[in-house]
């Protein structure tokens, strides 16, 4: 190997190594923290993303919906218990965030799904993902990938 091709994959692995700091995204009155999804599995059609939504406006905002380049479409969905049994279920008038409040997407509760995705999420990666807000326009957040057993106790 070349001194040049072995400082190169150096650099390359240092870079997979280096854990992806969480960030917060702000917009106006909005900010979005601690954005992150579970990897994949190879055939997996479908991902869900988790973060917290605040709002320091003086009127309560909605998420309405999203976009990712690395799935077909973005909803928001909630996910309840019936009798033992996992229920998910579409919101199609979105998610309402209220003023001065958050909310937390997180496993078992609130989250945004990730369908139809055109590639595994690999762990240690980032995913990029716009949010539509009713009021606070679009903001891009990047979920950082984790490990399946993330979150697993929330």
């Amino acid at each position: 190997m070349e001194p040049i091709t072995r400082i190169a994959a150096g650099v390359f692995a240092l870079a997979l190594a280096t854990p992806i700091a969480a960030q917060t995204v702000s917009r106006g009155d909005l900010s979005i923290a601690n954005a992150w999804t579970r990897q994949t599995a190879p055939r997996q059609a479908n991902g869900g993303g988790f973060m917290t939504i605040a709002n320091r406006a003086k009127r309560a905002d909605r998420l309405v919906g999203g976009s990712s380049p690395v799935a077909a479409k973005v909803e928001i969905h909630t996910m309840s218990m019936d009798g033992g049994i996992m229920r998910m279920r579409p919101l199609p008038d979105g998610l309402a965030v209220p003023a001065g409040g958050r909310v937390e997407l997180k496993p078992g509760g609130y989250h945004i799904m990730l369908i139809g995705l055109k590639a595994p999420l690999r762990l240690g990666t980032q995913v990029p993902v716009t949010l539509r807000f009713q009021h606070g326009g679009s903001v891009t957040v990047q979920l950082k990938v984790e490990q399946v057993s993330h979150g697993a106790g929330a």
